[in-house]
């Protein structure tokens, strides 16, 4: 961390490390995406002498990681459209591909 940094960005760049450790991340890559984390956020706060534009005007890093979580790499699995398919009785979704099925159910 930054010298002069608050003891609240303290607490965040430990508990973001030792997340990131938590999922299997190497040490030196968990401090890094600590650091970055805590930066851009520092960043949005006004709390950094300089910011760039990405990290004033783009997603919070909590926006960007509430996304991930909840939607998913790429949306539902194959299984889920065709279950979902079969429980609204799509006319011939057994012979669709993954791209077909979001379309006709509207994903």
């Amino acid at each position: 961390m930054p010298s002069g940094s608050s003891p609240k960005r303290e607490r965040q760049y430990e508990h973001i490390k030792d997340s990131a450790e938590e999922r299997g991340e190497s040490t030196g890559r968990a401090k890094e995406i600590a650091a970055r984390t805590v930066n851009k956020e520092r960043a949005r706060s006004g709390e950094s002498r300089t910011a760039s534009r990405t990290s004033t005007r783009d997603k919070s890093s909590s926006q960007r990681g509430g996304q991930r979580s909840h939607s998913g790499a790429a949306g539902p699995t194959y299984d889920q459209l065709y279950e979902e398919a079969k429980r609204r009785n799509v006319k011939g979704c057994s012979s669709m591909n993954k791209s077909e099925l979001k379309q006709k159910l509207g994903h």
